[in-house]
């Protein structure tokens, strides 16, 4: 609980038997997203926000559902045979050694500049949209081996050092690493969840000691995003590449728009 907070949710501004449906829906609709696409935490952010927590609480706060989701999907793309642990040493390593160094940030910003990063990252990943570097995705599995491993850890020590700082977004960030490494998009979306299923704890450990989580309310949207979790593996499944490849799109646009009008 962060420091300050006596009672188990003092920092929501509304009656919580209407809070807690709010956080539930915000959670079950980003896991989803987040499996398929990414970029639900650009919905769970300013839901938390909008409900009393500062920006910065929110950040940290948001960490219990992403580490509830992943757990749920890595267990679901194991269960079809898509994680693959050679994975754990060229992508999740960098990653998390890229988490410590994002969170240490992230802990020490205040309350307006991270509402101003906030939305400088939406209006990025808007221009990420339009770039579309998914487009160059093939539509079959090929073994990392293009890239130099070295490249590709840099590449991925750089996603840790967003999701560290931000989460929000960094599934987009992995996917383009994962395509760049020759995955398609349904194991690219594996390897994501794994990345941050790696990370998450960490860096939830440190905003945690550093007073920059509610656990209560963090429980609440963590249930949502758990089953939204499962929900996103199963249609990643059975849609396919091209069915992501289109819902990654629509996602991103969304949220930049939906970070415009809140900010």
């Amino acid at each position: 609980m962060a420091a300050g907070h006596a009672a188990p949710y003092p920092c929501i501004s509304m009656d919580p038997w209407t809070a807690y449906p709010i956080l539930l829906g915000a959670g079950l609709v980003a896991g989803t997203i987040n499996v398929v696409a990414g970029g639900g935490s650009f919905l769970t952010l300013p839901a938390m926000i909008f409900l009393g927590l500062p920006p910065t609480v929110a950040n940290g706060t948001n960490r219990i559902g992403i580490l509830t989701q992943n757990v749920g999907a890595v267990w679901g793309f194991q269960r079809h045979r898509l994680v693959e642990r050679s994975w754990l040493a060229w992508a999740c390593l960098p990653a998390v050694a890229g988490a410590v160094l994002g969170t240490w940030v992230a802990i020490g910003i205040g309350d307006a500049a991270f509402r101003r990063v906030l939305a400088i990252l939406m209006v990025a990943v808007s221009l990420w949209t339009l770039w579309d570097p998914l487009s160059r995705a093939a539509p079959g599995h090929t073994p990392p081996g293009g890239p130099p491993r070295i490249a590709l850890g840099a590449g991925f020590f750089a996603v840790g050092v967003y999701g560290g700082f931000v989460q929000a977004g960094v599934g987009f960030l992995t996917l383009a690493v994962a395509t760049w490494a020759g995955l398609d998009l349904v194991r690219g979306n594996a390897l994501k969840v794994l990345v941050a299923l790696t990370f998450t704890p960490l860096s939830l450990a440190l905003f945690a000691a550093g007073g920059k989580v509610e656990w209560g309310v963090g429980a609440v949207l963590g249930a949502g995003y758990l089953v939204g979790g499962l929900i996103g593996v199963r249609l990643t499944v059975l849609k396919g590449h091209a069915w992501v490849k289109r819902v990654v799109t629509v996602a991103v646009i969304a949220f930049a728009v939906l970070l415009w009008v809140e900010g």
